[in-house]
Formats: C-alpha cells, structure tokens, sequence
C-alpha cells in the first residue's frame, strides 16, 4: 500500500479542508460518472481514495488514549489543540473541533464508498469483485468509528444522498447500523483473499477480526467467539505473535506476522498542520514525540497523549511491556553516558514524565520534509495479540473457560509471564487486565471501559449515562436542518 499511497485519488472528494459539510460529494474538480468509472483503472483509483480516508487514525489514538486513565493531552498548552483537553477533562461539548473531524472523515470515507457502489454495474471486469469487498469492508470501517463515538448516526448505503434528502435526514438506531456492519464484514469475507498482493490491502484475515471486534463489542459473545475461533484455527495467512515485543513498535517491523488489519502511513509526502487529516504520513507519531529534545535514539516532538503515572505503574516491573510502552524520559537520560548533555522541554499542556513509547518520533524513521507530519509508522488497527485477547474474552463470557485460557496465555507467553489459572469472573477480570498491558497506548483502552462498564471507575469526570457517547458536532446538526437530537447530557 505504501506505493499506492503515491497514486492517491482525488477526483472523487477534494481535499477535506476544502468542505464545511462532511457529506458534501461534490467539489471542485469532481468528474462525473459519465466520464469516470468507465475503465477498470477509474474502479481502482477510486478505491484507493476510499483507503485514504483511514490517513487520519491518529484520532482514534488520541481520543481513545486521551479519554481513558492512559494518558492525559499534552502539548504546547491547554489552549493549543483546546479539544484534546476537553475531552481529557470530560468537559467536551459539541462545539470541538477534533470530534467534528471524526464524523467528517468517516462519512466522507463512507460516501466514496458508496460512489463506487453507485456505479458498481457500468462495467465488468476481473478482480471487480475484491474492489466491492474492499469497499464494504471499509464502509463498515467507517461506520464502526461512527457507532462507537456517536451511537445512532444516518446509515447510508449504496449511494450518495443529495442536500434535500440531507436535511431531512434521521438518526439510524445502533442496532441497524451494526447489522449493516457485520452484513458488509461477512460479505466482504467471502470474497478477499487470505494475503493481499499489496501490503496494506485489506483481507479476509482483517474482515473477520474487525467482525469478531463489532460482534464483542454488541456483547454477542458466541458470535464473537465462533468468528474470531474460526480465525485462530483456520490461519491460512499465517498469523502469529511477532517475538520482540520490545522493536514491534519500529519502523523496520512492519507488516510482520502479528498485522492482522494496518493502515500504512509515507515518510515521503510533506503536508502542513493546517490539515492534518489530509496528510498521508502518521500524524501521531510527531505529536507524541519528546519536545525539544536532543539527545540518543529519539527526534524532538510536541508531546502530546502523555502516559500516565497511573498506566506506568500498572505494570508488573518485570514485564517488558512497560518500558515498550511508556517511555520514562528521566530514566532513559539517566541510562545514558552522556546524560548531562541531553535536553528537552515540558509543554504548557501538562507533563507526567512518560511518553508513549509506541508511536513516538525515533531519529531514524524520521519523514520527509517536515518529520512532525511524515512518520511512515504504520497504525496497526487490530494486530494478532488483540485477536487472541478478544477471543479469550468472548471464549470466557460464552462460557469456555479453557479456550479462553489458552488464548490469554499465548499473550502472556510471548512477553514471558507466567501463565493465568484463575476461571469464572476472575478470569474476565484478568483477560481485561491483559487488553490494558497489552494494548496500551494504542486507542483502545476508552472504548473497553465503556463497553464493559468500568469506565465510571477509572474515569476522572466520567458521568455515567453521558459520557459513552460524544456530542454531536453542532454545526452538524445545524447543517442537518436541525433534524438531529443532541446525545443525552450535552
């Protein structure tokens, strides 16, 4: 995907900074269907512009570190970046601008999507159907971002909508959009290959973890664990835990076993912070970084989603995993043989000491032109040590005590832990305990404490019956006519 990367398609959607309504389709330079999708080339440009619209993931990062007791926000100040700091405080409302983003990013993503359906029977040709697949696997994609944040939201399937039909537009109860989600992820499994020809291009592999992930996190836990069982058991891509856990997080690691679902990112295409979801390096990776730091291994950041105290001490000190993923600055400059010669600075956003160790600037996987923006640090959507621990939770709550033993220890194996003997509620406790150690600095951890009621627990200002859901942008609603009630409490 790195090389399609260098073909992105932009004749479909312009530049997101150049729309004020998520759902407009129609920009300038748009090419009608009359003179595209007449070639099989127009098919695959257009699902190349479809892949695009996964680029800005680092909110998904952000938000699902930021939000939780992982991280707090960081930066230059508490006014730079203001809706990273609401949403670490839980005082975010529906004027912010990084929850706003989330739902113009993914509907745009869905309605490239439905362009190509829209125009699916102009032609026929070999390898049509892995583009459909790949583009219901993506909407599907799209729509679990949206359900998850926002819960009800519009489903819209297999065309765009015109502005009429905008403005009277209604809110889909969840439970429908997820049936669509998993009807696009089983159909989608039908049809894409167990290996792609291309790293990054989506597979059967990524369309049943995303599935058994929808499926855990409706609590259809049988569901959940016969898909996600299925793909343990009928490895036909080869899946497995990569060995180093301490160097998976680098550059020269990528696209090993363990990537079962990867966004790729580009070192080579500059941007600017004025879009930052039009970039096609990792954004996360910068933002993160070390600020003006000089010194070994790392490059100078603007420290943003900084670990906290909290994370780094819910570590057993002998599991490797926590110096992989909380960077303990002023003990890793201590280390060092010339630790009286190397600086760095504390933001006006806060400092705990740690930074996350996972997608962070090092010196030599910096991008081009400007390196904040270029990191070509792949986001790992779902990797192999998320599929085993998903399946020893559904496995667990549907009542297999032992698979789900056996799944959780692979995890706990790979970083040299002892095994887990514990069973019943006990066992849930700790398979959850795991996804944190395992999982962290990655995005995940709001969304597990909301969908298994913990968050109230864990959450500074978290307010139960409120806080499970993000507003909805209000110029959204605005631009909806109005038509669209508010998420409870906001």
């Amino acid at each position: 995907m790195k090389n399609i990367l260098k073909t992105i398609f932009v004749l479909i959607l312009g530049t997101m900074s150049a729309c004020d309504n998520w759902l407009d389709i129609e920009p300038e330079y748009t090419q009608d269907a009359e003179n595209f999708f007449n070639t099989k080339e127009d098919f695959d440009r257009a699902i190349i512009g479809v892949y695009n619209l996964m680029q800005p993931a680092y909110l998904n990062i952000w938000i699902g570190e930021i939000a939780s007791d992982n991280s707090i926000a960081g930066g230059e100040s508490v006014t730079d970046t203001r809706g990273l700091h609401e949403i670490d405080n839980m005082t975010h409302g529906a004027v912010n601008e990084e929850l706003r983003w989330v739902m113009r990013v993914n509907y745009t993503g869905i309605a490239r999507a439905n362009y190509i359906f829209e125009n699916q029977d102009n032609l026929d040709f070999q390898g049509k159907n892995v583009i459909l697949a790949e583009a219901k696997m993506l909407r599907a994609y799209f729509y679990f971002n949206l359900v998850k944040y926002f819960g009800d939201m519009p489903l819209i399937v297999g065309r765009r909508l015109s502005i009429n039909e905008i403005i009277q537009s209604q809110r889909t109860p969840k439970a429908e959009i997820y049936a669509q989600i998993e009807s696009d992820l089983r159909a989608a499994m039908e049809v894409l290959p167990w290996t792609a020809p291309e790293a990054g291009r989506l597979t059967r592999g990524a369309a049943m973890a995303l599935l058994g992930q929808a499926l855990l996190y409706q609590n259809k836990f049988g569901e959940a664990a016969t898909v996600l069982g299925n793909l343990i058991d009928n490895n036909q891509a080869g899946y497995g835990l990569f060995a180093d856990f301490k160097t998976l997080f680098y550059v020269v690691n990528q696209n090993v076993n363990e990537d079962v679902f990867t966004i790729q990112f580009s070192g080579l295409q500059g941007g600017d912070y004025g879009c930052l979801v039009c970039l096609q390096g990792n954004a996360a990776v910068g933002f993160h970084g070390i600020r003006q730091y000089n010194g070994p291994l790392y490059a100078d950041g603007n420290s943003y989603n900084l670990p906290t105290q909290d994370l780094y001490d819910y570590f057993d000190p002998q599991d490797i995993r926590r110096d992989a993923t909380v960077l303990d600055i002023d003990a890793f400059i201590a280390k060092q043989p010339n630790a009286s010669e190397i600086t760095y600075a504390i933001g006006g956003g806060g400092h705990t000491g740690f930074y996350n160790n996972k997608y962070i600037k090092r010196l030599d996987e910096r991008g081009l032109p400007d390196d904040d923006l270029t990191s070509p640090l792949n986001y790992r959507v779902i990797r192999y040590a998320d599929v085993l621990l998903m399946a020893a939770e559904a496995f667990q709550r549907s009542g297999n005590d032992g698979r789900a033993r056996t799944e959780l220890n692979k995890v706990r194996a790979r970083v040299d832990m002892p095994a887990i003997q514990s069973s019943g509620e006990q066992l849930y406790n700790d398979i959850l305990r795991e996804r944190r150690l395992e999982l962290s600095g990655e995005g995940y951890r709001f969304w597990d404490l909301v969908r298994t009621n913990r968050a109230a627990g864990a959450i500074e200002g978290f307010v139960t019956g409120k806080h499970e859901l993000f507003p909805i942008p209000q110029v959204e609603i605005d631009l909806a006519g109005g038509n669209w009630q508010q998420n409870p409490g906001y």
